[in-house]
């Protein structure tokens, strides 16, 4: 693994990709897979950017195999939608990458559906998403789902008595607490595949700290953290070194399911892929399966590999 990099990626000719987000970590993403002949499909919520960030990788790579697809994941009817639409168009999927990310806005926001908007985002959405596609990467050759943690997820903590932060709503505890859902989907993931069969690699990975406009998206711009952004960004490493670690587990033969990738420096702040350290939270396995219950519920998935999963037919708010 010393100093891998985008280069060591095998060819990935004749696989398809799904990709969320449209740009940084998720672009960059997608410009390597294409790169390495994947056929990839950028999936995000906005048609304008997905169209550049399109028209970019073309430039970059005339021969890519790369279009873009709509998909809200603050919206599990779009979810549905987005699956129903691959499924129709796709008889199997190798790599879905769930990658796209609300980070931190200053007050709370909620998604069409109710939940606060970062969980269910980065957390349900992705886990409706994969639910949904799980009969696609069923049909796979040799399928990968690739979920994005964050540094954070070390101080998060899962509040199954307020997952909504409906009584107490602060940014980065919001945040926190669904990327650490994020790496804890990601572990359980990979052991129902294995109990169930899937024969589906779930691997988590984490970018450190890149330079890409997530932050700024999510307390603005001249906020302090968006300011440092801004005039410290040297300390931040460039989105393409912060896509190594999703792209080392979605492409490398030697990452294993179940594993969690990150940079190895500056206390994983930068740098190669390597194991990154797992929270002591995320180890919690009754605390995974009760967050694959609740998520379960919420979001009205059910994961099964020989029809569709159970639509969400009821888009309540909780």
């Amino acid at each position: 693994m010393a100093n891998w990099t985008a280069s060591d990626i095998p060819p990935q000719t004749g696989r398809t990709a799904v990709v969320t987000g449209t740009g940084g970590i998720g672009f960059q993403t997608a410009l390597a897979l294409a790169r390495a002949g994947a056929n990839v499909i950028v999936a995000g919520r906005n048609a304008a950017k997905g169209a550049v960030a399109i028209a970019q990788i073309r430039r970059e790579v005339p021969v890519a195999n790369v279009r873009f697809a709509a998909v809200d994941l603050a919206s599990l009817e779009s979810i549905e939608t987005f699956a129903d639409t691959l499924r129709r168009s796709h008889g199997g999927l190798d790599l879905l990458v769930n990658n796209a990310a609300v980070m931190a806005p200053p007050r709370r926001l909620q998604t069409s559906n109710g939940f606060e908007l970062q969980f269910g985002t980065n957390h349900l959405g992705h886990f409706a998403l994969t639910g949904h596609l799980l009969p696609l990467l069923c049909k796979g050759n040799r399928p990968r789902v690739v979920s994005l943690s964050s540094v954070a997820a070390r101080s998060g903590a899962l509040d199954f008595h307020d997952l909504q932060s409906e009584r107490d709503y602060k940014p980065m505890v919001a945040y926190g607490q669904s990327k650490l859902a994020c790496l804890m989907f990601a572990f359980e993931l990979q052991r129902r595949s294995v109990a169930a069969g899937w024969g589906i690699q779930s691997i988590a990975a984490h970018p450190g700290i890149s330079r890409t406009d997530l932050l700024i998206n999510g307390v603005g711009a001249g906020s302090m953290p968006g300011m440092a952004r801004r005039y410290l960004w040297f300390l931040f490493q460039p989105a393409e070194q912060g896509a190594l670690p999703s792209l080392f587990a979605g492409t490398a033969p030697e990452a294993e399911g179940g594993a969690y990738y990150g940079p190895d420096r500056m206390g994983e702040t930068r740098g190669f892929p390597r194991p990154a350290s797992v929270p002591m939270q995320a180890k919690d396995l009754e605390a995974a399966e009760r967050l694959w219950s609740e998520s379960e519920r919420l979001t009205d998935t059910v994961f099964v590999t020989d029809r569709r999963p159970q639509p969400a037919s009821s888009l309540f708010a909780v």
